[in-house]
Order: structure tokens, then sequence, then C-alpha cells
């Protein structure tokens, strides 16, 4: 027996855990308690703590007009509001249960909450009324209106008697059909008024409450936004709605929304009503500076005033507020070995570039630096663009005679010449120094490379006359030891007139080739011509025997 309580109980909890699990919670109280009576230990039952219920702002929203129910803020216990009749609010009804919202402002959560009214014997049976008679004038005008919301049905009897005492019943029931008559209601219970623009999709902007007082698809109630906004509805509980993010927000593009929630019933023709909710978008530091150019570059006549404006830079920021104030700056770097912001500077508001000193061409012709441009946000966010400042050329400079020196011209008690020197600058058509200079070097490499390819030419020209002579004598055509006689020329063409046969001996230690003629194997190639008297060795004279 004990075991069937423990599993009655442990029943009781598990289904408690489970209906607030879904956000629902259920309680019963008998009716004719006094006002404050305990109903249900909410807090409890939601797991939230006494520290929370007044940090989140949770309320009781009972549904109707009368407030039948309130949390107590100090316990976090469901009470009852007012003495609560269970025969006057369900006069008809087997099941009495009233309704009611828990909000949770902090979460935008809602929970609902279900209470039964039990009955206790409180009322004995009784007659209201013993006989009563209805009189209506018979020039009461037929259709007269029943409005569906205050009763939907009703129940007649109807009695015929004639004059004999005979009589019959009828009972009629009469059911009325409701219409669409009622518009739906929007009710903003929590919203807010300003989002950051980087806020995450699915951020809850807004909790809605729609409510439609007629039945059926009458009461049936579809809701909606109005235009493309990065805004999406999602279903709560029961009638209640949230408003959130869908997208990520830009600023840039829309500072400020007014979001339409459009709420139509099911009925034909369906009725409509709608809601504006005020978002303002706040902005955060997401855009660097942009300047105006991609590059700057200016020209400063030399010699100019220190102070001198050379240009000014302009940057602009999409972001608002302090997130899209603009501060310039100059970049480190060196020119001649001193520091960049000896020779210029920048104003950090305007971003106008100032020449602090006196430049002169002749020392320098251009300056390169880089000006960064930087927003007010945090962490600040900045971009830079390069400037390139030209110094331009005057003639500050007279003309110097090299030779002969000044000292040497007045002592050697010369007339002047008349020769009028003026600067190169002066005349038509003269090109600038460093164009003239670049110029001569090219001409120079030019004549020296031409040099060196006729000197390499020369050279093989020579090499090749060397070889020829030492391969083939000029003064003779003939083979080298072999005398001219014995050649005969047919067509330009060289040959042997007679034939030899040689025979070489050598040994290991021999220095020399032993060569020997053998007398047999000579003979003419061409019979017709004699012999020559002394014929010359071939190769060398052979060593003696």
């Amino acid at each position: 027996r004990w075991g069937r309580r423990q599993r009655a109980l442990l029943l009781g909890v598990l289904m408690v855990a489970w209906e607030a699990a879904w956000g629902q919670l259920r309680y019963s109280v008998p009716e004719e308690m006094p006002k404050g009576s305990f109903v249900g230990d909410v807090a409890k039952d939601l797991g939230l703590q006494l520290l929370e219920l007044r940090d989140r702002g949770v309320r009781i929203l009972n549904k109707g007009r009368t407030q039948y129910f309130a949390l107590h803020g100090k316990t976090g216990h469901l009470v009852t509001a007012e003495r609560i009749d269970r025969e006057q609010l369900c006069r008809l009804v087997e099941k009495c249960v009233l309704r009611c919202e828990l909000i949770v402002e902090g979460e935008m959560q809602v929970y609902g909450i279900e209470v039964e009214i039990t009955d206790i014997n409180d009322n004995a049976p009784s007659f209201r009324q013993a006989e009563k008679d209805l009189r209506l004038s018979e020039t009461t005008a037929p259709g007269s209106r029943l409005d569906f919301e205050e009763g939907d049905s009703y129940e007649l009897e109807v009695q015929a008697q004639d004059g004999g005492g005979l009589f019959d019943t009828a009972k009629v029931a009469i059911a009325v059909t409701d219409i669409n008559d009622n518009v739906p209601v929007i009710s903003v219970r929590s919203a807010l008024s300003e989002i950051s623009e980087d806020a995450p999709s699915g951020t809850v902007v807004a909790l809605l409450h729609v409510q439609d007082r007629d039945s059926g698809m009458n009461g049936e109630v579809l809701c909606s936004l109005d235009g493309d906004v990065p805004f999406r509805l999602q279903s709560s509980h029961g009638s209640y709605y949230s408003v959130v993010t869908a997208r990520e927000l830009d600023r840039e593009q829309v500072s400020e929304y007014n979001v339409t929630v459009r709420a139509a019933d099911g009925g034909s023709p369906s009725l409509q009503s709608s809601a504006v909710l005020a978002l303002r978008v706040l902005d955060v530091n997401d855009n660097a500076p942009v300047f105006a150019e991609e590059r700057y570059s200016a020209r400063l006549a030399e010699n100019n005033a220190a102070g001198a404006l050379v240009l000014t830079v302009r940057a602009t920021d999409a972001d608002w507020g302090q997130n899209a104030r603009v501060r310039y700056r100059l970049s480190e770097g060196r020119v001649r070995g001193a520091p960049l912001s000896s020779y210029v500077s920048v104003q950090a508001e305007t971003g106008a570039l100032y020449a602090l000193r006196s430049l002169d061409y002749e020392e320098v012709r251009e300056l390169e630096l880089w000006v960064r441009a930087e927003d007010g946000g945090a962490p600040a966010l900045s971009s830079n663009v390069s400037v390139r400042l030209l110094i331009v050329d005057e003639n500050d400079n007279a003309p110097q005679v090299l030779y002969p020196p000044p000292a040497a011209a007045a002592g050697s008690g010369a007339a002047w010449s008349g020769v009028e020197l003026a600067p190169r600058g002066s005349q038509p058509g003269a090109l600038p120094a460093g164009r003239l200079t670049r110029w001569l070097v090219l001409a120079v490499a030019a004549v020296s490379c031409l040099f060196l390819a006729f000197l390499l030419l020369l050279l093989a020209l020579r090499l090749r006359r060397w070889r020829r002579q030492h391969l083939l004598p000029p003064d003779s055509g003939a083979l080298r030891g072999v005398p001219v006689s014995h050649f005969v020329g047919i067509d330009g063409v060289r040959a042997f007139l007679q034939s030899y046969s040689h025979e070489v001996s050598l040994t290991a230690d021999s220095r020399k080739s032993q060569l020997r003629f053998s007398g047999g194997s000579c003979c003419d190639t061409l019979p017709a011509r004699p012999p020559p008297d002394e014929p010359a060795p071939l190769l060398g004279d052979e060593d003696p025997a």
C-alpha cells in the first residue's frame, strides 16, 4: 500500500514538471476562498528565485476585466485576488477552469496557468420564481438583435392550451450563429525602442498579444509584417507573438524602422487591424574613414614661405556621432636624415598640409609621405593615403665660370672676349637637368658598346688570318714536305705524280720515327711525265742506318 502512494506521488511530481517544462501550469482551488488564499507556488514550479522575480519583472495577466489571481512578490505564490463564486462563473459547465498568463518581461517569456475551481456545497435547492409571466407588446419589432458574445444559446418552452383545458408543450432551443463583427485587437505587452546594429539574428524586439472575440474561423487571426523589413514574427504561446530580427541590421542604410504589424481574421469579409512599432538602430564603429582620392599630389615652388599651405586631404566616415569624427596625422618618415615632421605638418581637424620650412629644389626635389585618417570609435578604425609633393625649380642661382678661374683670367691681361652666359633653363627647348643627364649617360653607354663590338670583330679577323697562314702557307699550294714537281693540277685539283709507301719502325725508347722507303712500291701515277731528278723526302730526312 505504501508503494502505491509513492508511485502516485512520483507520477504527480512528474506531471507537474512536464507541464512546467512546456510552459503550462495547472492548479486547483475551492470556491468562496477569501482574498489572498494560496493557489500554487509559481516560483518553485518554474525554478525562479525570489530576486529574479523582482529583477525580471514578472506579472500575472488575467483574461477578462476581473482580476481573480495575483502574484505575491515576496513569496512567489499565486494567490486569489477576489472571492470566486463557481455558480456565477460556470453556471452550466461541469468543469470550471480559469486561465491567466504569467509574463516574464526580462526574458520575454509567457507561461500559461490554468486554475480549476472546485465546487463546495454552499447553495440549498430553491426556485427563483414560482410563476413568471412574460408579456410582449404586439408592436415589438421583429428581428431584434442578439449578441453572440453575450449568449450563444437560448431555451424556450411553449405551451398551447385550448378552452377545454387540454394542453400540449414543446421545447424550443435557439442557437445563435456567430457573424464576423469583431476586429482583431493587437496589444503590445513589451517592446524595445532601440537596438544595436550588430545585434545577432533572432533578437526579440517586441512581445505582442492578439485577440478576436469571434468564434470559429471568424476568431482565427493571422499576423504579418508590412513591407520588406529585417524582422519576422514568431509564435510564442497561444495568441502571443514575438517580433525578432531576421538578419543583421545596418544603420548606414536604414537608421530607423516603423514596423507595422497587421492582424487579419478568417471571416468573410476579413476584418483587419494594425499596430506600429518604432525602432531606432544604434550605431557601432564598423566603417573606416575613406579618402576622397586614392592618392594626392601637389606642386610647390621652391623658396616658399614657412607655413605655406600645400594641399588639403579629406576623408569621410559613414558611421554616426563620435564614430564618424575623423582626425588626421602624418606617418613617421625621414628626409635627408631629418624627420619628416620637420618639413611638413597636417592639421588634425581639417586635413590641411603645411610646409614648415623653405624648401630648396637643389636639395629636395620631391617628398613622398603618408597621411593617416583615424575615427573616434572604440576601437578606432583608420586608413592611409599617399601624398606626393613636387618642388618646382626657380631661377635662383647665377651661372659660374669654371675655367679659366677668375684670378687667372685677370692676371693674364687678356681683354674681355664678349661671351655672354645665359642660364640653360632660359634657352628655348632646353631639357631639364635630370633628363639631360640621363640622355648623356645613355649616349656614352651606346658609344662604349659599339667600340667594344668593333674591337671584338677586329680580333676575330686577325685570328682567322693567323690560322690560315699556319695551316696553308700562301707562297705554295703543295703539301709540306712534298716537292712541287710531284704534283699536277687539272682544273684546279692537285694530284700526286707518284705513289709512295713507307715503313715505320718504332721502339719503346725511340724519339724519332724510323722511315724506310721501298723502291719496288714506288710507281708513277702519270707514266707520260718523266720522273723527277731528285725526289724530296715526304716527311723528313731518314736517319742513317
